[in-house]
């Protein structure tokens, strides 16, 4: 089994929930257009929802073109997104803003999607759950850099399955910054901040403005 392999065996799940929530909080009608930031077009095939999706995506894998015409995929940059302010009614990204590696690409992404759309839905794990997701290990996230370094492929499920070489563990520890509670105020000042629990831990953070 790979990491990949295990990661679509426990998300689907916390998936459908999510998409339950923002169903029935945001409430889009079958002529609102969605701005997906980051995602993929099968999420919302799978989800079966009735409204148009455009998915933005520094990643557009080949073969996409089967979601046409109600889901439709373009390569972008959520740093910098060519569209108008307010171009759509809702803006919406799954686990997407923790990638960004630096405060300030995050500062450029909540700005970005603050701006072109009208209602917002930003998740994000919470760097206080003491499972680093991306890892499947309890506390590594906690400690310096420097020992992650040291940790992260002997002491995690993403290390044991994955064997990643040095330059992998440094590109994920570049790329991944988990997110407070208090950086998400910041981030999303309009918005209200969700917290979605497990086992009555904070898990994640939802930006949601109505």
């Amino acid at each position: 089994m790979n990491i990949q392999s295990l990661y679509n065996r426990i998300s689907p799940w916390f998936r459908r929930r999510r998409m339950a929530q923002f169903l029935e909080t945001v409430r889009p009608s079958g002529q609102t257009e969605v701005l997906d930031i980051g995602g993929y077009p099968w999420v919302w095939a799978q989800a079966g929802v009735p409204f148009p999706v455009l998915v933005i995506n520094v990643d557009v894998p080949p073969g996409l073109e089967r979601y046409e015409p109600q889901f439709r995929t373009r390569r972008g940059d959520a740093r910098r997104l060519e569209f108008a302010d307010r171009s759509f009614e809702v803006a919406y990204s799954n686990s997407v803003i923790e990638h960004l590696s630096t405060w300030e690409n995050q500062q450029a992404f909540a700005q970005e999607a603050r701006r072109v759309a009208r209602k917002l839905w930003i998740q994000t794990p919470a760097r206080s759950f003491p499972i680093e997701p991306h890892l499947i290990a309890p506390f590594v996230h906690w400690f310096s850099q420097g020992v992650q370094r040291h940790l992260l492929r002997w002491c995690t499920v993403w290390g044991w399955l994955t064997r990643p070489t040095r330059e992998q563990v440094r590109a994920f520890l570049a790329e991944v910054r988990l997110l407070t509670f208090r950086e998400m105020q910041q981030l999303f000042p309009d918005c209200q901040i969700i917290r979605e629990r497990l086992f009555g831990l904070t898990k994640s953070y939802i930006a949601v403005r109505t």
